[in-house]
């Protein structure tokens, strides 16, 4: 056994279901390294953690987006005598938009946060992963089940956390090592400020809070689930996209962003 102190890191957690999950694994006792670039952010939720009576977090200010970031960052643990036992890749962005016309750096930065450095991290620390029989949680997105025109990109960059996170499921789960993919629906946070939408992110029915979808995932991570939809009618929508014609779906989320489109024109 490592004589390096077990640790759960969570990315993009200066925000959203990355706050959520924060007081969510704190609460059930994990040592936590919080990943994100807001500094100030990760310093206020670190005191938020300590003040309630649990170990406080170490913040790490990181663009997980540049050259050498996953390496730095197991450097900074190495420094501090941790290793990971959990790794929570939740940072990501979406972005609304026709692929054609949309900024193409924007674009192929979006790939890079939500598929390179996802993967490079789910990789990166399988070794004390496995060591210490804990686990991955990629959160992915109802997304990833459906084409995407109007966000091409982005409804491509989760049907690819989706894949890799089953497959990696399989993969590791002879090491002891528990993968799960959380897939949640609209959840409102600065999520749709950073993707360009103006409006409502979807039904009501479908929309539920950070900490709900938070709640679900930890505990879908804990029992070693391969993968977790949030939501009765969450599931019940990614069954219908299986037996429901493709062409169907594709007019169907194509209508869906063109009226969000003429939202943010009007």
């Amino acid at each position: 056994m490592s004589a390096l102190r077990p640790i759960t890191v969570i990315t993009g957690a200066s925000a959203g279901i990355g706050v959520a999950l924060t007081h969510i694994f704190a609460r059930n006792g994990h040592e936590l390294v919080l990943v994100a670039r807001r500094e100030d952010r990760l310093h206020r939720l670190a005191d938020e953690i300590a003040a309630s009576g649990k170990p406080r977090p170490l913040p790490v200010a990181l663009d997980l987006a540049k050259a050498g970031a996953a390496r730095e960052l197991q450097t900074i643990l190495a420094l501090h005598n941790m290793e990971p036992q959990y790794v929570v890749n939740n940072a990501g962005f979406g972005l609304v938009g026709l692929a054609a016309t949309r900024d193409r750096d924007e674009q192929l930065m979006m790939i890079d946060l939500n598929v390179r450095v996802l993967t490079e991290l789910s990789l990166a620390f399988v070794p004390s992963v496995a060591r210490h029989r804990g686990g991955i949680l990629n959160v992915g997105s109802m997304a990833g089940f459906l084409p995407g025109p109007g966000m091409a990109v982005y409804y491509a960059t989760k049907a690819y956390v989706l894949s890799f996170s089953e497959a990696l499921h399989s993969e590791l789960k002879p090491r002891g090592v528990r993968v799960t993919v959380l897939c949640p629906g609209p959840v409102p946070t600065e999520f749709a400020a950073r993707a360009g939408v103006s409006e409502g992110l979807a039904p009501g029915a479908l929309t539920q809070t950070a900490e709900t979808v938070a709640a679900a995932g930890y505990n879908g991570l804990m029992r070693g689930k391969r993968t977790v939809v949030p939501g009765l009618a969450n599931k019940l929508v990614t069954i219908l996209i299986r037996i429901l014609p493709r062409r169907f779906l594709l007019k169907l989320v194509d209508s869906r962003q063109s009226k969000r489109r003429s939202a943010q024109e009007a």
